[in-house]
């Protein structure tokens, strides 16, 4: 596959995975969405790629959302299957079992929120603007945003989002918990790749776990969570990534995780 809406590169176990439509403001139609996935499946079976960070190219846009001719001209199969290759896509995001950053540079809206928000981490530029607009187009979100919007930011302030269709200043999603971190805008990728690399040296066995619990208990009862939770726990005992970081731990050195 040679993929002309995408671009790819891995460095020290960390795939970068770079949007490049800037003219369209990077938006995502089914070509890029089929290359995104395929990306992710890439990444998903490469034991050399431990960490993914997702971005849009230039410094206007993330993703400015679905495109919008694309989807005014489908027929009720054609969206269909938009939206069931956009509802896979962020689901393998979500259950990679690797973490993925989204460096948000610019406008993320509609689609490219929704997409921001199936990723592990979100950090942006401080010119950053996110929200849900497509009330304003006679839709709603139909990429996962009704329901990831509502588990990141409640239910109160999803719905304030969706309904009016207005996005928020980086500030404001840092406040309400959407950004895990805002930057300056020339600080963005040293501060996405610091953080990326660090991730990459991590445990991955004891990552992969800790991501399978967590969005596994999103909707168990906590009896149940704690079960997956102790499960997890007792596997991640037996490998060899455990006695490593507790060596490591004890002597006083740093730890080499192999991912046994």
């Amino acid at each position: 596959m040679n993929p002309s809406n995408i671009r790819t590169e891995i460095e020290k176990r960390v795939m970068r995975v770079t949007i490049d439509r800037p003219k369209s403001l990077n938006a995502l139609n089914s070509k890029t969405l089929t290359e995104l996935q395929a990306a992710l499946d890439h990444a998903s079976k490469d034991d050399e790629v431990r960490t993914v960070v997702l971005t849009g190219a230039g410094d206007k846009a993330f993703v400015a959302g679905a495109d919008i001719a694309e989807i005014r001209m489908s027929d009720e199969n054609s969206v269909g299957t938009l939206v069931k290759s956009a509802h896979e896509l962020m689901q393998c995001i979500q259950n990679l079992g690797k973490p993925v950053i989204a460096a948000v540079n610019g406008f993320a809206l509609g689609g490219g929120c929704e997409l921001a928000l199936a990723c592990t981490l979100r950090i942006a530029s401080d010119n950053a603007m996110i929200g849900l607009p497509e009330i304003k187009l006679g839709l709603l979100p139909g990429f996962g945003g009704t329901q990831r919007m509502t588990q990141v930011a409640g239910v109160g302030r999803a719905l304030e989002m969706m309904l009016s269709g207005n996005p928020i200043s980086a500030d404001k999603a840092l406040a309400w918990g959407i950004f895990n971190q805002v930057v300056r805008q020339d600080q963005l990728y040293a501060t996405v790749d610091d953080l990326a690399f660090k991730l990459a040296n991590s445990a991955p066995l004891a990552m992969r776990s800790i991501l399978s619990v967590v969005h596994g208990g999103l909707d168990l009862p906590l009896e149940d969570g704690l079960k997956l939770e102790a499960k997890e726990f007792v596997k991640t005992c037996q490998t060899r990534d455990m006695q490593e970081g507790t060596a490591a731990f004890l002597e006083k050195r740093e730890a080499k995780f192999n991912g046994t």
